[in-house]
């Protein structure tokens, strides 16, 4: 009726999410993959992180339990007469069915080893053997976690343990592929080094082999010779995981590089996680993997998702180009659903060439980039003022309750008539088209050199200011952009100064994680990323709490009695002017007479503490003062309006370095829009 109708016709409700009435899918299954060849303590620290894990898995989960060092070594947690494990070759990939012969997971094994094994029929022997539910085996659980020793290795002097990353992973994910009863879940590998034997390997075992780095990449031979096929192995990995339901984490806690570059497949593919700390000890490892597995306050459970799914609906003037993100394509090429309907773009971005993608595991984190081509031909004008629609449908299985519901998403706009460009100007999100212009860089970046990458980011950006500024032909000085676009350059201009694009003092496994994180992230956070946010605190002139101030990202911001906080996201620095920090020494903050300063000292910490701990992966944390070498963290993202080279370097703090003021880049962006020779 009129005055009761159905929430889908709400304008409000733009998007809607429907519980199937199905029946539950299996129970997730967790298999805890961890390194032995790291030293006692640093084992201690990670054995003591996955028991406090394992108290926040959902109550219906299976486990599996995995080590690594020379050889894989698989628990098979359901064996109750003693603890039992299976020690398998790491020097190579074991098919999974030779393995499923190895392990007696057969279903042609006969009724009397099926009872001595403890197997389950219509499980293949893996549930119930070495994925056990939780409730039946934490107790042979976390004994077996207190009997890890490290790997027992004779390492000679100037030589690496041998470490069977690779294989140990393929064991993991062949548990899934054996488990009829378990559909999806995470493989978590926990890493503390380099990948030195069997397949993925990534660098000799001989330390006078250094590790890659990126300039290593171009060359092919000498260190990162092993670079390609490591990488192909894993991306076979990952093809495996996504066809299971699974999903791969990567807890690299090192202070050294352990191959998340060429591992990196196994989590974007899967929707799994990357996190890179000092050790498992380290408050940002700590920090993340306890937000992972973080409950409703509402309903007291765990808000993760599996066997995502997402599906792309839209009108025929609009064509499905790709998206960019922790996704693969689930139907390709002319036989897809929307190839034949005549949704799919010619050109594909990121994964195209589809209309559905399987999205791995999901939680409320999960962001997505998709892109589309408007398509118009005699037969089909365009006509401005008529509608057209985008629908997301995004289906999912809840962890906690086995659940399988369907998120969808309406969205209606009008087309503009191309007389009007101040119509389309207004709608113009400069944020949201900063972070999708990143991720289509990130993604051109790993095939193309990053000079052409660049050059292709200045030339769109070129082609925009040229279309939609206002200006005089050939004079700069009459450039002008609408509000609504006016930021957009300063995105642009931090981006290509981000180290997205400057892989410079950046290793590979850097690189990868911080590129890895963008394509996960939603709009507001990678904003921050690529433009990072500064705060200015000063002393309050009435005696009262300091309050901080947005500060303009340059280098006239640092002033020696001010505290800066900024935010990167990978990082929240507080930095500390030379007088703040001398005043602070001297112990001004310690007297009575001086609680304003105290005061000054404690609300930037408070402020960098809530930051922190509203992040996932947790940012890093850096307390310094001017003129101190970790400043080096707020130098390197300033706007360097002056530097050594500049005649303003008398006056205030200056960096050295040679990029270009954001001044002179726009000098240069309005002389060649003017132009338009692009």
């Amino acid at each position: 009726s009129e005055s009761n109708v159905p929430a889908e016709l709400f304008p409000q409700y733009v998007s809607l999410t429907y519980t199937l009435r199905t029946a539950p899918a299996p129970p997730p299954a967790f298999v805890f993959t961890v390194d032995l060849c790291q030293p006692r303590e640093d084992l201690a620290a990670c054995v003591d992180s996955i028991k406090q894990t394992i108290g926040s898995l959902p109550e219906r989960s299976l486990v599996g339990l995995v080590t690594f060092g020379e050889r894989v070594h698989l628990y098979e947690l359901g064996y109750g007469n003693c603890s039992k494990l299976w020690v398998l070759r790491g020097d190579a990939s074991i098919p999974k069915d030779k393995l499923a012969s190895m392990l007696l997971l057969s279903n042609q094994t006969a009724p009397q080893q099926k009872q001595n094994h403890q197997m389950n029929d219509g499980s293949g022997g893996c549930e119930g053997r070495f994925l056990v539910p939780l409730s039946e085996c934490e107790f042979a659980l976390e004994a077996a976690l207190d009997e890890l020793q490290p790997d027992a290795q004779d390492v000679a002097v100037g030589f690496r343990p041998r470490r069977c990353t690779g294989a140990a992973m393929d064991v993991a994910v062949s548990l899934f592929e054996a488990a009829g009863g378990v559909s999806s879940g995470r493989v978590m590998m926990f890493l503390s080094g380099p990948i030195t034997h069997g397949p993925g390997l990534m660098v000799d075992i001989d330390m006078a082999v250094p590790l890659r780095c990126h300039k290593d990449f171009d060359k092919g031979t000498g260190v990162a010779k092993h670079f390609k096929k490591s990488h192909a192995f894993f991306t076979g990995v990952a093809s495996r995981a996504v066809a299971s339901g699974v999903a791969v984490d990567l807890f690299a806690c090192a202070m050294d590089q352990v191959g998340v570059a060429e591992m990196a497949p196994t989590a974007e593919r899967t929707g799994g996680v990357i996190v890179l700390a000092d050790g498992f000890d380290h408050p940002v490892y700590r920090n993340t993997i306890k937000s992972m597995f973080e409950r409703d306050p509402a309903t007291g459970q765990c808000k993760m998702g599996f066997q995502a799914t997402s599906d792309v609906f839209c009108t025929r003037e609009v064509r499905v180009s790709g998206c960019i993100g922790a996704v693969t394509a689930a139907a390709t090429g002319a036989s897809s659903s929307g190839a034949a309907s005549g949704r799919v773009s010619e050109t594909d971005v990121g994964c195209g060439g589809t209309t559905s993608w399987r999205l791995g595991c999901v939680d409320e984190r999960s962001s997505y980039a998709y892109y589309f081509d408007i398509v118009q031909s005699h037969n089909n004008a365009i006509r401005p003022g008529d509608p057209f629609y985008l629908q997301f449908q995004t289906r999912y299985v809840a962890a906690a309750t086995g659940e399988t519901r369907v998120k969808v998403t309406t969205l209606a706009r009008r087309w503009c008539d191309p007389a009007r460009l101040d119509e389309l100007v207004a709608g113009f999100d400069q944020e949201a088209a900063g972070v999708l212009m990143a991720r289509i860089s990130v993604w051109r970046g790993e095939t193309e050199d990053a000079f052409d990458v660049l050059r292709w980011l200045d030339r769109t950006l070129i082609r925009l200011c040229s279309k939609y500024g206002e200006y005089q032909k050939d004079d700069p000085n009459t450039f002008r952009l609408s509000p609504y676009m006016s930021l957009y350059p300063q995105f642009i201009f931090h981006l290509r100064r981000s180290p997205f694009l400057q892989v410079f003092n950046s290793s590979p496994d850097e690189t990868a994680y911080f590129r890895s994180v963008l394509n996960r992230e939603g709009v507001s956070t990678a904003a921050v990323m690529i433009q990072p946010t500064l705060l200015r605190y000063a002393l309050n002139p009435n005696g009262g709490a300091p309050v901080g101030m947005p500060a303009v990202l340059d280098v006239s911001s640092l002033a020696p009695d001010v505290i800066l906080l900024l935010d990167t996201f990978f990082h929240v620095v507080v930095f500390h002017g030379q007088t703040v920090a001398q005043w602070r020494d001297a112990g001004y903050h310690e007297k009575p007479e001086h609680a304003a300063f105290k005061a000054l000292l404690e609300v930037p910490q408070n402020d960098a503490s809530a930051l922190i701990n509203s992040r996932m992966p947790t940012p890093r944390f850096v307390d310094c003062d001017q003129n101190g070498s970790q400043a080096r963290f707020v130098l390197a993202r300033l706007n360097p309006s002056a530097t050594h080279n500049t005649a303003a370097n008398n006056a205030g703090e200056v960096i050295f370095t040679d990029d270009v003021s954001f001044s002179v880049f726009v000098e240069h962006l309005a002389r060649t829009a003017v132009a338009g020779n692009v």
